[in-house]
């Protein structure tokens, strides 16, 4: 079947599978491999996309039921240099081999998106549906926090 998915603002329009995944579809199909397959259950959260900015395991959405809807990836996130969320998560140092690093800030993203002020309980639950396997929760965590206050205007001079 051919279907339109909105894709970091640009239509993109394919043939697929009806049993597709989205994130097949984005990685295959629309070239944004920044979108990882990690555990193929939604256990672990590397393929976390917006979609109608609300966060998503695009491992658990066919891509025909995209249709017609706006996903965001990590690669449209950036639009004048890196996004608030990007930008914290390198000056803290949240990225260690980069594989979870995506779906952690696409689920940072969302999470800031409803509540710019999160706790540090907060941050954990909205998280919790992304697995690091390199274990840097600690640095992830004062990413979002440095990403918040970034957010939010508030200087740390």
């Amino acid at each position: 079947m051919k279907i339109t998915i909105k894709v970091n603002g640009k239509a993109h329009t394919h043939d697929v599978e009806p049993r597709m995944l989205l994130v097949d579809f984005l990685r295959d199909l629309c070239g944004l491999t920044g979108t990882h397959m990690g555990c193929d259950t939604s256990q672990c959260g590397c393929c976390t996309v917006l979609l109608n900015n609300n966060a998503i395991k695009s491992c658990t959405l066919l891509a025909v039921q995209a249709q017609d809807m706006e996903v965001l990836t990590i690669e449209g996130l950036a639009q004048n240099g890196l996004h608030p969320v990007q930008k914290a998560f390198t000056e803290c140092h949240a990225l260690q081999c980069g594989f979870c690093t995506s779906g952690m800030i696409m689920s940072s993203v969302d999470l800031l998106a409803k509540n710019s002020h999160p706790t540090d309980a907060e941050i954990a639950e909205g998280l919790s549906g992304n697995i690091c396997r390199c274990t840097g929760y600690l640095n992830i965590v004062e990413a979002v926090r440095v990403a918040a206050d970034a957010i939010n205007g508030v200087s740390k001079v």
